[in-house]
């Protein structure tokens, strides 16, 4: 009987702090059962043995902020079959994605003794926005439950099974007490992508949008509640510019309350 051929997989980075990465990591005893099924054919965080292209399925993590990873982003999509991105750098370009709403020459200039060394992009940018993707996967850093069922869906062929409902919905089948409502603290949740478990609420603190908007997010509606319990339209940009700040529509909220603070 002919040996059944695991199909390859690659793991890549961009800008990021390979929080997303160490998610897959962290799977250590699901990792053993994993590495039965596929071939982790190109992974530097974890070994340096390095399979050729073309790979089965890739994992990209991290935003787009160099010229160099402009470039380097479409030769990993020329060499996989299946991209997936993870974690909110490569879905909305990251905490770093902050830049895109200010002056990058003025923070290298502060930042950097010599930042005429430095070649960085004035925006930092998901990973779609330069290529084709097959799937994304939010988080930060991402669920390893979520990831383990991303990779199993696509070795048996079928489609990943990833909520996309609100943390509302996981505070309530958790049985946590809404902290709006109770104690009148700010919280993301309404608006924000299930997947985290609703960690934060569970105790007593707001949800911080780690996993970006849901897919039907009101964030005008969530603005006006947190405005009304007198909360200042600073508190409300500096919480929707946050890990996905580049996301819509937490990008377009954070900048309209932006303008509410200064004019």
């Amino acid at each position: 009987m002919a040996k059944h051929k695991r199909p390859k997989l690659a793991v890549w980075k961009f800008a990021s702090c390979d929080g997303c990465q160490l998610s897959l990591l962290d799977c250590e005893d699901e990792l053993l059962a994993l590495a039965g099924e596929v071939e982790i054919a190109y992974f530097p965080e974890a070994s340096r043995a390095m399979a050729p292209p073309p790979y089965d399925l890739s994992l990209v993590e991290g935003s787009i902020t160099t010229p160099e990873d402009a470039e380097r982003i479409h030769e990993v999509r020329e060499h996989s079959k299946t991209l997936v991105t993870i974690g909110a750098c490569a879905t909305a370009g990251g905490i770093q994605a902050l830049r895109n709403f200010r002056d990058v020459k003025e923070f290298t200039s502060i930042v950097y003794a010599r930042p005429d060394y430095i070649d960085t992009l004035a925006t930092s940018t998901a990973i779609a926005e330069h290529v084709d993707v097959d799937m994304e996967l939010r988080g930060c850093p991402i669920n390893k439950y979520q990831l383990l069922e991303v990779i199993s869906a696509f070795i048996n062929g079928r489609r990943p099974n990833v909520a996309s409902h609100s943390v509302c919905v996981e505070c309530k089948l958790r049985n946590t007490v809404c902290v709006m409502v109770a104690h009148g603290q700010p919280c993301l949740g309404p608006v924000t992508q299930a997947g985290c478990g609703a960690v934060c609420p569970a105790f007593h603190r707001g949800c911080y949008g780690c996993y970006g908007p849901q897919d039907t997010a009101n964030t005008d509606s969530l603005g006006r509640a947190w405005l009304q319990a007198g909360k200042h339209p600073a508190e409300l940009r500096r919480a929707f510019h946050n890990f996905n700040a580049a996301a819509e529509p937490f990008a377009s909220a954070g900048s309209k309350h932006d303008q509410d603070h200064n004019g």
